[in-house]
């Protein structure tokens, strides 16, 4: 059974979503994004390129999606990509 928690979109992947967060349902971080990315089309795939993630908190960095453990309850904020990193 896959983990549910919410997304929050921040600048470009809120305007891309259309919201600015939804819930999601899913075991990593890789297959969120991929849902999400099917719910709202080309232009919120294109933007989550680019952006950056926090996970309950903690920067994704340049850690594989598919490695990262999304928890029951958990929050993902999907951010603009910041200048120096």
């Amino acid at each position: 059974m896959a983990a549910n928690g919410t997304i929050r979109y921040w600048a470009a992947a809120k305007a891309a979503a259309g919201t600015a967060e939804e819930p999601y349902a899913a075991d990593t971080l890789a297959e969120a994004l991929a849902a999400a990315g099917a719910r709202h089309g080309d232009e919120l795939t294109r933007v989550l390129a680019r952006c950056s993630f926090l996970v309950d908190g903690r920067a994704v960095g340049k850690r594989d999606h598919a490695g990262v453990a999304l928890a029951d309850g958990g929050t993902v904020e999907v951010l603009p990509p910041f200048a120096g990193g």
